[in-house]
């Protein structure tokens, strides 16, 4: 089966309607892949030497609480293993090398799956992109902001007479949990809007099902932060509720501007659509002829 692509560099015949045969477009697959995985080993080099700063904006929610200076009286996390320590610069250098890349290998990813989609899903995709990007950073950038809070929090049910000793790899799976949970969760909406411009999602089945939406966003915060932090719980259903809200205004508009008759996602499946009351090129045909 031909596959859809953009340019061929291999010097072949290129084909019309822009096909090439499988291995070319596995072949085209290795190659993107190859230029992604040298940008990402680039950007975990960079991060090696840019450790100290990034660990230190790291552990600074950590660091700002009180029980982060029991165990030596200043800011101390403990580590177990011999290599440890090495795989743990190691993990934090390769979050800097993904971020660092990440224009380059959503570029790759972008060049490769763009020849098989229409234009209007080219405009929908790059906008959906645009949004996705700035709401995951927003979502980690409050996850951060209430790490302190949190920890803060969960650290204080410490039994008396007991000192915690919190591992360093505890701490950055705590703190890239977080980080995940609060990016992803606040492209939900976002994926809502996605279905509605699809077609696949009507702004009537959201606006039906609301009130049992907006209580599984609180019951999705209660169950996903860790150790069921009520801070971070509320931290996280308040802006998802928020943005929420803004994408059922969205799908709202988005209907109300929409040309009568276009969308008929709204209809049960077994309800046909409606006809246009005007006739059609074919009746008009005929009555000319008449």
């Amino acid at each position: 089966m031909a596959l859809l692509k953009k340019s061929s560099g291999e010097g072949s015949a290129r084909d019309p309607e822009g096909r090439m045969p499988l291995m070319d477009h596995l072949r085209e697959l290795r190659n993107r892949l190859l230029i992604a995985t040298i940008a990402v080993v680039i950007g975990i080099i960079i991060g090696w030497f840019f450790f100290d700063p990034v660990w230190a904006i790291l552990k600074a929610p950590y660091c700002d609480t009180m029980q982060s200076r029991q165990l030596t009286g200043h800011c101390s996390l403990t580590y177990s293993g011999i290599f440890q320590s090495f795989f743990i610069t190691l993990k934090v250098s390769a979050m800097i090398g993904l971020v660092l890349a990440s224009p380059v290998w959503l570029y790759q990813l972008w060049a490769f799956v763009t020849p098989a989609l229409y234009r209007n899903e080219k405009r929908h995709t790059v906008v959906f992109l645009a949004l996705a990007i700035p709401l995951f950073a927003l979502g980690a950038v409050l996850a951060y902001i209430i790490m302190h809070t949190s920890l803060g929090f969960l650290l204080g049910f410490s039994l008396d007479d007991t000192v915690p000793t919190i591992g360093i790899d505890d701490y950055l799976d705590y703190v890239l949990i977080m980080i995940a949970i609060f990016g992803i969760s606040f492209e939900l909406p976002l994926f809502l809007v996605f279905l509605n411009v699809l077609g696949v999602l009507s702004h009537a089945t959201v606006a039906k099902h609301r009130r049992m939406v907006i209580f599984l966003m609180f019951v999705f915060g209660a169950v996903i932060t860790p150790g069921g932090d009520p801070f971070a719980m509320m931290a996280l259903a308040a802006p998802m509720i928020i943005l929420f809200a803004a994408a059922e205004l969205f799908m709202y508009v988005r209907e109300r501007r929409m040309p009568a008759g276009e969308d008929f996602s709204y209809l049960p499946d077994d309800e046909a659509s409606p006809l246009e009351a005007d006739a059609s090129p074919l009746e008009q045909d005929s009555d000319s002829d008449r």
